[in-house]
């Protein structure tokens, strides 16, 4: 007897993490930024809370370019609560963040500020980030 073919599912209502960033994946901005190494979603929160890192570390010199944003909904179900009765209630949202994506951008400063800047900032990610330059930087 034939067995019928298996068909893999794919999941429809998240988006896909693979391959790398096509977009957004080079400097556009300022001369230093922060890049991503691997795939995953950046919640809302996470942003922001890089982005006051970012702040506190600058102390108003240069200016900051945040170059994800959060523009999809996640909805959660609440806790204890049986299976049917519908969609669950906006959660938070995220953003989708593939490898080789910039992050966050700094101009302004000197490389050792951003640096340390950015480096602050990388500790609030749930992902591995490297530091990146403008290659016609010169260091004036």
């Amino acid at each position: 007897m034939l067995e019928p073919k298996r068909v893999k599912r794919r999941r429809v209502h998240r988006d896909k993490l693979k391959g790398n960033s096509n977009r957004g994946n080079q400097l556009a901005f300022g001369s230093f930024g922060l890049k991503a190494l691997e795939p995953k979603f950046i919640t809302s929160r996470q942003i922001e809370a890089c982005r006051v890192a970012i702040a506190r570390s600058l102390q108003r010199d240069g200016k900051t370019f945040i170059r994800i944003f959060p523009d999809r909904p996640i909805t959660r179900k609440p806790a204890e609560t049986r299976m049917g009765k519908g969609k669950g209630a906006l959660d938070h949202f995220i953003a989708v963040v593939k490898p080789g994506r910039i992050l966050f951008e700094i101009a302004g400063v000197s490389e050792d500020k951003a640096q340390e800047a950015l480096r602050r900032a990388s500790h609030k990610l749930p992902i591995k980030t490297k530091f990146v330059k403008r290659r016609d930087y010169d260091g004036a």
